[in-house]
């Protein structure tokens, strides 16, 4: 991403979107999305419900499984972001197709991940329409057809508590990283906080008005458009003032192709993943997961 080159604001409506979120996804690896059909009133519910679950004890009935990966990961066991050495300040919950669900909440999630899913669908098909020839030509299979049969797709309903003033040092929400799978569906959290960094290394605020969708390229589409569409880094920083007092939610949607979709090179994209998997394992001693954090 050019250091004079912001992330687009695209009404999911208009006539060009699909050009113009496309090329602000090469150009910077995200875009925002307003006037789209994800319920505003659905993300609402779902931050009100799940704070009330994270605020109790019901969440450690569900502690994820080191197979399946599902379920509820505590601050012990947050991810460390790769070539980082310390723990990022969050909780969350993994939901997968198939996984856990806790009974504690209404199904508001899982009508979020199905509505999510068909958004980030769509996207695919726009990229995939307006990519160049010759970029579209890497790909082993058009993207819309990269999600047949996929069950990796991964909902993470994330919990960043109130600071306490007693972190560690140089400890954040979530350090700078990159995701690493197709798309990354995100709803604007009820707090602000998440920054992608340019090419000059200079950080800058994502657009997070309350309603709109931001979406950005992960590893994969990288990899399988070689680099056209960048996996930008991001991070979500730490609140000052008023706001360090409240919980931040967000509702990352990480679109995974199937596994034997092939990236590039022949690597499919389950080889992919189980290589950054065992990357970030080989830096820490805590279970890695399937995606990365926003």
């Amino acid at each position: 991403m050019d250091a004079d080159v912001s992330v687009e604001v695209v009404d999911y409506h208009a006539a060009d979107a699909p050009a113009r979120f496309t090329r602000s996804l090469h150009e910077t690896g995200f875009a925002v999305l307003v006037n789209h059909p994800l319920p505003q009133a659905l993300v609402h519910q779902i931050y009100d419900e799940w704070l009330g679950f994270f605020q109790t004890d019901a969440k450690h009935a569900y502690r994820f499984t080191e197979t399946a990966q599902d379920g509820y990961f505590g601050p012990e066991v947050s991810e460390t972001a790769k070539g980082n050495t310390i723990r990022d300040i969050k909780e969350f919950f993994h939901v997968y197709q198939d996984g856990r669900y806790p009974n504690e909440v209404s199904d508001a999630a899982l009508q979020y991940a199905t509505i999510a899913k068909e958004i980030a669908q769509t996207l695919l098909g726009w990229v995939q329409d307006n990519t160049l020839a010759e970029v579209a030509a890497r790909f082993s299979r058009p993207l819309t057809e990269m999600m047949d049969g996929s069950t990796g797709t991964l909902l993470r309903v994330l919990r960043y508590p109130p600071l306490s003033g007693d972190e560690p040092a140089g400890a954040v929400r979530a350090a700078a990283h990159e995701d690493i799978n197709l798309l990354t569906v995100l709803p604007a959290s009820n707090e602000p906080g998440l920054q992608v960094r340019d090419t000059a290394g200079n950080w800058h605020d994502v657009p997070c008005d309350f309603g709109s969708l931001v979406v950005n390229s992960g590893d994969m589409l990288a990899l399988a458009s070689g680099g056209y569409y960048p996996s930008t880094t991001h991070r979500v920083m730490n609140p000052t003032g008023d706001s360090a007092n409240r919980s931040r939610l967000s509702l990352p949607l990480f679109l995974h192709p199937a596994g034997d979709v092939v990236l590039a090179q022949g690597r499919t994209a389950g080889a992919f993943l189980q290589e950054r998997l065992a990357e970030l394992r080989s830096q820490d001693t805590k279970p890695s997961t399937a995606a990365s954090t926003n």
